[in-house]
């Protein structure tokens, strides 16, 4: 069966997107089913791959929040080994809006992951540094996942991005960064 056509190479829905990009007076547009924070964006530019236009399809976040996700993953997967009958932790609402307590198993569950994220932290066992990530095999466009060594995702950011990668000087640290929940500051290892 004959994979069907990545529209993200087709010059019509190329086009489409630089009117939405040009209307939206950047060099961009944010993918809107997305959530968006201080720490991440999900957008869509237009650039080259091998000499043809196309459109990349990027998420953008802080390296604090990759240390946070990754640290948090290995915390849910030793609660996995650890509980026999483990199960992930959902805060669920009341019709107040308020969170519903969490339940034994899953009050010992969060206690045991939150002890392994304090040791992970100590220990400085989670290691980050800016990445550019390239998937040409997805259904549209070409993905990009990047991590950069930045307070917050703004628009700024996103357009800097942009221009230093369509113009081949995207210069990214090769410091491996590790973080505290607590503080602000970064520490380079």
């Amino acid at each position: 069966m004959k994979k069907p056509e990545n529209k993200g190479f087709n010059l019509q829905v190329i086009d489409e997107y630089r009117m939405r990009i040009r209307a939206g007076g950047m060099s961009f547009i944010f993918d809107d089913s997305d959530d968006r924070s201080d720490e991440y964006a999900h957008f869509y530019f237009i650039g080259l791959y091998e000499g043809k236009e196309v459109i990349y399809d990027a998420v953008m976040y802080t390296l604090r929040l990759q240390h946070e996700s990754e640290m948090f993953e290995i915390a849910e997967h030793r609660a996995a080994k650890h509980f026999p009958n483990y199960k992930k932790i959902t805060y669920d609402e009341d019709e107040n809006g308020n969170l519903e307590p969490l339940d034994d198993l899953e009050e010992e569950i969060g206690l045991f992951m939150a002890e392994v994220i304090m040791e992970l932290e100590e220990d400085e066992h989670v290691k980050v540094k800016e990445h550019v990530d390239q998937d040409i095999h997805v259904d549209f466009g070409i993905s990009l996942d990047i991590g950069l060594h930045v307070e917050e995702i703004t628009s700024e950011t996103i357009e800097r991005f942009i221009t230093h990668f369509n113009s081949d000087t995207l210069n990214l640290d090769p410091t491996l960064y590790s973080f505290q929940t607590k503080g602000i500051e970064a520490d380079q290892v």
